[in-house]
């Protein structure tokens, strides 16, 4: 057998174990060296091919495809720093749990380390951020290594779901010439006998003595509280809509919770939490004792200094999965169970609690909030960040997928979300909450969707990825894109770097000054400039009942927003302490 056959069916085995392992997605960035995978991969009938140029994009891309599918996504690049491009991605997945299998071709070992072009030191090339790296042998196609090679699919694919899932990285060294025979017999059928088996990946249950023993503990508090932070699972939400329901117990939602989504009308949901602790004399008059988590930490400050100073109360944090994601330090007690599977066993039993004042004061406290958000909205003559969300929120079709950037879109709509009867997933990209690839990701949650798909992100996140629009136009997705430009990083505008006047435009708001409309225009995209709440409203309805990529820009300004925010939580504090003295 020579070396372009051996090469051919040795890496033919490997993409079609995948796909028999699940894998139905693959991103692919054309190089040379990675040209066998490529082409193998696209003419693989059970793996559906997405080719973009940028592995930066490609890579995030490829994270937003996996996280609406909840299945692992193939990324295929060539050596060099195509597979460095990638990093941003690979590190956001590790914390973001999201499935990706990364495949970066590589020159032969006699090529390394010897000034070949396009050569570095591949090998554990993303460190501590992938949950398993294998360096591949050069391809043979002997019956060992052909039960070798699909070995590693398996445990590729197997490795990317079990645990917390997250990124493996494979790496495959490969000689010239690149070129793969896709006209051998039986290249994809015929090989059933080789299969490797797929794995059954069990969830874990708590055992009887434990669940017992917390159970116990629970019914000796008075002030529970239970907090869900961002997570996916929209039935995981519904049984702690349905816990806190029977419980009589407050529980406070994160936006990416998807608990405040629900059609259940006696729902204990707080959606005001980050306004109503943002003062410590409010965090006084609400303090538990005892804190229950679900989901990852939950994005408000305000909560974060919630937890510091009640840190001497038991916290329990319900994790899938050995890990930990409690940046107060505290010794929270950690439950490693299915979370599901928790809350239904705690359904299951008749737990009785006291505490129907604590959860009414809650829901009083949030209500009032609700009130001075209504009225800020009833009062608005022009165009801030909050009325934006506001006017989204309203607009947004039920059963519609959110992507939420980071630093102030996020924020805001932590503010102005309020529970509604609309069927809206919130997605964003929280592993480590930066501000790149996030128009790429969201389009990788359009490209599978078949829900419309609405984007809030700001200038400067929306600049830092504006290559990502090359994959609206290459296929044709559908996406409303809302772009809040406040011309810099709003969100410094918060911070004690605000007060540094000498440095603080150059340094941290850093304006950009940019016309987008060129850039959206050359994608192919729709562009449209809005510049008051009716023509906001209209462009909205106009961008659901169209295809395509759309991008409606609101200008703002940053001092305005913060200004208009600290005065919210003044009056937030205000009419609190004022309904507290009626009382």
């Amino acid at each position: 057998m020579n070396h372009i056959e051996t090469l051919t069916r040795y890496l033919a085995h490997f993409i079609d174990e995948l796909t028999h392992q699940g894998i139905q997605d693959v991103v692919i960035s054309p190089g040379s060296r990675s040209t066998p995978l490529a082409m193998l991969a696209v003419d693989n009938e059970s793996i559906r091919d997405w080719i973009l140029v940028d592995e930066r994009s490609a890579s995030y891309f490829a994270l937003g495809l996996a996280k609406k599918t909840n299945r692992p996504v193939a990324l295929i690049c060539t050596s060099g720093t195509a597979a460095a491009n990638y990093y941003p991605a690979v590190i956001e997945a590790f914390h973001g749990r999201v499935p990706l299998i990364v495949l970066t071709a590589d020159r032969p070992h006699e090529l390394r380390d010897v000034g070949a072009p396009q050569a570095m030191n591949q090998l554990n090339l993303y460190g501590d951020f992938v949950k398993k790296f294998y360096e591949m042998s050069l391809p043979e196609a002997t019956h060992e290594m052909i039960n070798y090679v699909r070995n590693r699919a398996q445990r590729a694919s197997f490795y990317a779901q079990s645990g917390n899932p997250g990124p493996v990285q494979l790496n495959f060294p490969i000689r010239e010439p690149l070129t793969p025979d896709l006209t051998l017999p039986n290249l994809w059928s015929g090989r059933d006998q080789l299969k490797q088996s797929k794995p059954i990946i069990g969830k874990r249950v708590l055992d009887k003595d434990s669940l017992i023993d917390f159970i116990k503990m629970l019914e000796r508090k008075k002030r529970p509280l239970i907090v869900c932070g961002p997570q996916t699972d929209k039935h995981l939400s519904e049984l702690i809509i349905k816990l806190s329901n029977d419980l009589n117990v407050p529980v406070i939602a994160d936006p990416l919770s998807q608990i405040r989504s629900t059609t259940d009308k006696h729902a204990k949901i707080i959606n005001s939490a980050d306004a109503l602790l943002k003062k410590e004399s409010v965090r006084e008059k609400l303090a538990p004792d005892l804190l229950i988590r679900f989901g990852g930490m939950p994005i408000s400050k305000s909560y974060l200094f919630y937890l510091q100073e009640n840190s001497h109360l038991p916290h329990y944090v319900i994790e899938n999965e050995t890990d930990v994601r409690e940046p107060t330090n505290q010794q929270a007690n950690y439950l490693l169970t299915d979370a599901s599977l928790f809350v239904e066993s705690l359904l299951a039993k008749e737990i009785q609690l006291e505490i129907s004042d604590w959860t009414n004061k809650w829901l009083a406290y949030n209500q009032l909030v609700q009130k001075e958000l209504t009225k800020d909205k009833n009062n608005q003559k022009h165009l801030t960040e909050g009325g934006v969300i506001q006017a989204l929120l309203h607009k947004i079709p039920h059963q519609s997928e959110l992507f939420i950037a980071n630093s102030m879109p996020v924020r805001d709509l932590d503010t102005y979300y309020e529970v509604s009867e609309k069927e809206i997933i919130i997605h964003g990209n929280r592993g480590v909450s930066g501000i790149d690839g996030v128009v790429s990701t969201a389009l990788g949650i359009a490209a599978v969707s078949e829900k419309p798909v609405t984007l809030v992100i700001g200038d400067l996140s929306f600049y830092h990825d504006l290559n990502g629009l090359l994959a609206a136009k290459k296929y044709e997705l559908d996406i409303t894109i809302l772009l809040i430009n406040n011309d810099g990083g709003g969100i410094f505008s918060f911070l004690p770097q605000a007060k540094e006047g000498q440095y603080f435009e150059k340094l941290f708001a850093t304006p950009l000054g940019i016309d987008f409309s060129h850039s959206v225009k050359m994608y192919n995209g729709t562009y449209t400039l809005v510049t008051d709440m009716t023509e906001l409203n209209q462009t909205l309805t106009r961008s659901y009942q169209n295809k395509g990529l759309k991008v409606i820009e609101i200008r703002t300004n940053r001092q305005e927003n913060v200004a208009l925010h600290q005065a919210f939580w003044r009056k937030v504090e205000r009419v609190i302490l004022e309904a507290d003295q009626d009382e």
